[in-house]
């Protein structure tokens, strides 16, 4: 299976990996559709002749209130070429819509793998609400991950 990655910005270095299986967590607040995002992956994964293990993760809290800790909600899945057994341990790839997404998931992704982060939802009362005095996605505290910022918001906004 391969992995292809882009930054999309002019002058980007694109690339291609061959790997045996890859762990994904997507994260962000109950009602960002972490759920939906993750069976149509599973789906789409298990169509290309993947074998898949998936694992829900539902908020602590029913109703907690946007951009806080207690309502964020995920979904893993571990494809692979190769039968596997489990959703993974520490995801290589961790997608993430917010900042307190990022700061209940951060501690779970491999060193060296791959953040995606939704730019929009890093606003100063997101930051606040999580805890964060600075933006993570700015101030280096994130140099041992591969870390990509997009507009993931403004992109689906502007395709609909």
């Amino acid at each position: 299976m391969a992995l292809d990655t882009q930054a999309g910005a002019a002058g980007a270095i694109k690339r291609k990996e061959q790997r045996e299986s890859v762990v994904i967590r997507f994260a962000g607040d109950s009602g960002d559709g972490m759920q939906l995002t993750g069976m149509q992956f599973t789906t789409e994964s298990a169509l290309a002749g993947n074998d898949i293990g998936t694992l829900p993760d539902f908020p602590a809290e029913i109703r907690a209130p946007a951009g806080t800790l207690a309502g964020v909600s995920g979904f893993q899945l571990n494809f692979s070429s190769l039968d596997i057994y489990t959703p993974g341990d520490s995801p290589e790839v961790l997608v993430v819509m917010n900042p307190a997404a990022l700061k209940v998931n951060i501690r779970d992704l491999k060193a060296g793998g791959l953040l995606l982060a939704d730019r929009d939802g890093f606003d100063e009362g997101n930051l606040k609400k999580a805890g964060f005095a600075t933006n993570p996605l700015e101030d280096g505290s994130l140099s041992k991950y591969q870390v990509v910022a997009v507009d993931m918001t403004g992109i689906t906004l502007r395709t609909l």
